[in-house]
This record gives C-alpha cells, structure tokens and sequence, in this order.
C-alpha cells in the first residue's frame, strides 16, 4: 500500500529551490510514508479557453521541478507527478468544457486539422502531459498522475485514449488518472491507466462524531469503489483526501472557504484515522495521498489556530506518523 502525501501545491516560482523547502521535504519524510505527489498548477485563462501555457511569472520551472523531484527520491521517497490545470478566473477546473462543433468560420484553427474546440484544448492538454511525461522519464519517477478532477472531458474517450497512447510513447512508468469522488463510475477508460485515482472528499461524519461513526460512513462508501475495482482489474488509489482542521469539515472534507469555523484538530484527526482503519486492509485499495503538505513550514505558534489542510504540528501528524510507519 502506497504512503503518500501531496506535496509543493503551494508553491509557485522559485519556491522548490529554497532551504525551507528542503526543511519542509525532510520533516514530511519522516513521517515514514515512501510516497510523494509533487503538485504544481499550470494556468488556463478560463474555464472556456482552448490554449494554455506556461506562465514565466507564477509557474514552477523545469529545473525546481527536477530538483523536487531528485531531493524527494534523496530523502527515500517514490514520486508521483502530478501536473495540474488550474483555472485563472477561478472556475474549478471540473467545468472545462466545449461545444460539441466545429470553428466558427470567423476562428482560425491554430493548426489545420483543428476542427474543433475539443481538438484545440486536447492537442494543448496532450503536449502539456508529455511534456512533463519527459521529465518523469528522465528522473526515475514511479507514477504520472494524467489529470485532475477533470470532470467536463471525462466523456470525450477517444481523446483520452489518445493521450495516453502519446504518453506512453515517451514515459514507461505507471500512470493514475485522478477524478473526483462520486464520479468513479463515470470514466469509461480507467482501463487504459494503472490505477483508479479519486479524490475521496467524502462526507463520512459530522460535527461531534464519533471515529467510529466515521467508519461507518467510509463502510457506505466501499461498495461502489470495490465495484469499480473490480470491473475494470485495477486498484483504486486515494489521490486526494485530507479533511481540515475547522469543526463540521468532516461533512464537508473538500471546503476550504468557510475561514470563520472554529479550530477543532480532533475532527482532522478522526477524519484521518477513520480512513486508515476502514482502507489499510482491503485487497483492492493501494494507498493514499494525503492533501496537502505545504511547501514551506510555517511558525509552530500557528498551529493551535490554524483551520487548513495541514497535519503539520496538529493531532493528524502524530497518528499518520505512527500508522506509516506500522503498516
């Protein structure tokens, strides 16, 4: 079973490079996962555009991304990459999405057998992945993470089986495509990567349950999850779960805009270890990555206060310490 936790989402140009960042990689390692999922954003306009590049003001470069990549490995960390498409207008990326027809004689197709908007964004998205696909295959990393929640071009099949095939020509390791929870069912071509990837923001409690209501919750959820396993002969792997350290996150483990709800790390907590002891033992579960471990540590004296994702100085930290390094 995979030992991960998400790392570098945070971080922006520049960033990878620092001593704090290396401070960051050694305490998040001695936790005693042997995973990492270095997380980096590469910006679209919008929800509606068809191009996106890289941004020279805000994007992490090749070489900080080596070097994250090699300092990870230095500390006994497999890798997964995982380049993400994020959103400039602040759309959730789920809703990236065309209409199903061909250019307006007044666009011009950036190339001639762009016939359409899916092509455009498809022909970008499928340099994008190989692209990265090229620096996984040149350091040694495990696992390439495809795509993120991309809910609005889960339906187009061909497109993805396409891109896959692009990126196996240049990348022979595994490949993950990640989608959101409740959604597992809905990606006809889970059987063209290595693992099922979710993100696995379940609601499984709420404000003052129990861990062992908890389990419960998570018990509910299994059943479609195993199903999905076992129809396409693939393990399911969490690429995305954390739960934050606010009251009533529990119910709601993706939110992180409601600033006002009060500090409780003992609903983190129990979020944690109700997963660990409802997944650690199944046959078809592979692991989990945990979201997110920040870049750069911040002062400790935050810590009692701070209604975020991270573990760093909470309960959280204290109890996925001790299951990684039993299990």
């Amino acid at each position: 079973m995979k030992k991960g936790f998400t790392y570098g989402w945070d971080g922006h140009r520049g960033m990878y490079k620092t001593d704090e960042s290396y401070l960051s990689m050694k305490r998040l390692a001695a936790m005693g996962g042997d995973w990492a999922a270095l997380a980096f954003a590469v910006m679209q306009e919008s929800f509606s555009s068809s191009r996106f590049g890289f941004d020279y003001r805000f994007t992490v470069t090749d070489s900080e991304i080596i070097l994250a990549i090699n300092r990870l490995k230095s500390l006994g960390l497999k890798v997964c990459l995982k380049p993400i498409i994020n959103c400039e207008d602040g759309v959730w990326r789920a809703h990236i999405t065309f209409p199903d027809i061909e250019f307006p004689v007044t666009k011009k197709p950036a190339r001639p057998y762009h016939n359409t908007y899916w092509d455009e964004w498809f022909s970008c998205y499928t340099a994008f992945m190989c692209h990265y696909a090229e620096i996984a295959e040149d350091t040694g990393v495990e696992m390439l993470c495809i795509g993120c929640e991309m809910l609005g071009t889960e339906h187009k099949e061909d497109y993805w089986r396409r891109l896959i095939e692009e990126v196996r020509k240049v990348y022979s390791g595994e490949l993950i495509y990640n989608t959101n929870h409740g959604s597992e069912e809905n990606v006809a071509w889970f059987d063209a990567v290595d693992y099922i990837g979710t993100s696995a923001y379940y609601t499984v409690g709420k404000n003052g349950d129990s861990e062992e209501d908890m389990i419960k919750g998570w018990e509910k959820v299994k059943p479609r999850l195993k199903a999905v396993s076992e129809k396409f002969g693939k393990k399911v792997i969490f690429m995305e779960i954390g739960c934050r350290s606010a009251k009533g996150c529990s119910a709601m483990p993706w939110d992180f805009q409601h600033k006002d709800l009060p500090f409780d790390e003992d609903e983190q907590d129990r979020f944690y270890s109700s997963a660990l002891k409802a997944f650690s033992d199944e046959p078809w579960f592979d692991g989990f990555f945990w979201w997110d471990w920040q870049t750069k540590l911040d002062p400790d004296v935050r810590y009692g206060t701070d209604t975020g994702f991270s573990i760093i100085g909470k309960k959280a930290e204290k109890t996925l310490t001790e299951w990684y390094h039993r299990i």
